[in-house]
């Protein structure tokens, strides 16, 4: 464009092509044309730099908020380490049928804090008995799965504070009509209906164990 506009001038100048009365006006036209295509190219580089420049900046600030993150949490683990309880290894026949199978499976049991792992000591042996039940109605099948691992995971955290008067299975009460508007209609269609009565859901039962570690799994 700018080319184009040059030659023009230039033929302007030189009187090839255009009048002469002409001449002046049609420079200060050409000079404007170049002036404004100028002005609008550099505000094009000028509006694609400062998208560049914010794009970089944002990215930059998501960076620094996740080292932060990564940071405060690490920070918050040295203030509260994990508490780890280990047992002593289980070795029990399994419940397979067609023939003899036995586990050897180490335990270990992470606890909210150092408190709770001194007070299971005291009901250790009791600990221990429930989580041999469990593993010796296990097949090897079952064992020897991944889900079959973290079903079994699960049920070592509830009959690990099972002793301590924890019922770790109960699940919460959902919330229930007492009765339906139907049911108002079908005893006394001309009654007003009654207002629904709903029960209180219970609390959801802390689990003091947080997580089962294995440290040895050997089924044969």
């Amino acid at each position: 464009m700018a080319t184009a506009a040059a030659a023009v001038v230039d033929a302007a100048v030189a009187g090839d092509a255009v009048p002469k009365k002409g001449k002046k006006k049609l420079i200060i036209i050409l000079v404007a044309v170049l002036l404004i295509a100028l002005l609008g190219g550099g505000a094009a580089v000028f509006m694609m730099k400062k998208k560049a420049a914010a794009a970089a900046a944002a990215e930059e600030d998501g960076g620094e908020s996740e080292v932060t993150a990564a940071t405060e949490k690490r920070k918050e683990r040295a203030k509260n380490p994990p508490t780890f309880v280990p047992l002593e290894p289980f070795v029990v026949n399994l419940a397979d049928k067609e023939a003899d199978r036995f586990a050897q499976i180490g335990v270990t049991l992470e606890v909210e804090d150092a408190k709770f792992a001194e007070e299971m000591k005291a009901y250790m042996p009791a600990i221990r008995n429930g989580i041999l039940m469990v593993l010796a109605h296990k097949t090897s099948a079952q064992l020897l799965s991944r889900e079959g691992k973290l079903a079994l995971a699960r049920e070592i955290m509830r009959e690990a504070v099972l002793p301590l008067g924890i019922d770790a299975s109960a699940e919460p009460a959902p919330k229930v009509v007492a009765a339906s508007d139907e049911e108002q209609d079908e005893v006394d269609p001309d009654a007003e209906p009654a207002p629904k009565k709903r029960k209180k859901a219970a609390a959801a039962v802390n689990n003091p164990v947080k997580h089962v570690h294995f440290s040895n799994f050997i089924v044969q």
